[in-house]
């Protein structure tokens, strides 16, 4: 379980997050959705204890982030919206390395390495460096790092960023699995209908604080709109300004 009290994070004197709240249950996948800028990513690497708060609570499974940052990378899965890998080394290299960090059994780890390649298709890249590697390829060894060690929490950043269609519908089921295990998962993206399907919960991110909070069905009544995009836009304020710039470029025609 997540909860999340009074956040806030601040760079010098820019505030990025401002006083969010918010809970994953057990068992729940929370999409955190929002424009870029709004303190979706700020809020994820806060939650995986990448980076420390300025102020407020997190607590994931009852260990306080900021006090026990540590703690809680042992119990985390996080996949950056970036892939964050040692391009030196390859994939067999790195899986190794982070099965040595996480201390996971030779065995297992060994099993899950096989398990994870043979599904998300890169064998054939094992032996080669990270840094020659397509966007798509990193991508997956980001994801198969995050899960080697079997984590009970997973901070999913726009994890599907270049995945093939298989290897995303592949990661999909594998997220409703971890979901059915009673694993709690926070998951951004920006691909609204994929939230629409595999959410929960969604809480709306704008400008630092949380504009709206519920479930697809409970949005859509709040906002008064029948398209989860609809109401993504409506929320963060995007809706007028989309169609004014549509019937600009009409004009321009």
């Amino acid at each position: 379980m997540i909860e999340v009290s009074n956040l806030r994070k601040k760079f010098g004197s820019n505030e990025v997050i401002k006083g969010i709240s918010f809970s994953v249950n057990d068992g729940e996948i929370y999409g955190l959705l929002g424009p870029n800028g709004s303190g979706k990513s700020t809020t994820m690497r806060i939650l995986a204890g990448i980076i420390p708060p300025t102020s407020g609570r997190v607590l994931v499974e009852g260990i306080d982030v900021s006090k026990s940052p540590l703690e809680v990378k042992k119990i985390v899965g996080f996949v950056p919206e970036t892939p964050a890998l040692y391009e030196s080394l390859t994939p067999a290299e790195f899986f190794s390395f982070i099965g040595s960090i996480r201390r996971i059994p030779r065995e297992v780890l060994e099993e899950r390495v096989e398990r994870f390649v043979e599904a998300f298709g890169i064998r054939e890249y094992m032996n080669q460096l990270i840094g020659t590697l397509s966007f798509g390829t990193r991508q997956k060894i980001s994801l198969i790092a995050s899960l080697l060690h079997d984590p009970k929490v997973l901070i999913l950043d726009e994890a599907m960023n270049g995945l093939d269609p298989k290897s995303a519908r592949i990661y999909r089921e594998l997220l409703l699995e971890f979901k059915r295990e009673g694993k709690s998962i926070v998951f951004s993206t920006h691909i609204l209908a994929l939230a629409e399907v595999i959410c929960d919960r969604i809480g709306v991110i704008y400008n630092g604080r949380i504009v709206a909070e519920g479930t697809v069905d409970e949005l859509k009544t709040l906002a008064k709109e029948e398209s989860l995009e609809d109401v993504f836009l409506k929320l963060t304020q995007a809706k007028d300004e989309v169609i004014h710039i549509v019937s600009a470029l009409k004009e321009a025609l």
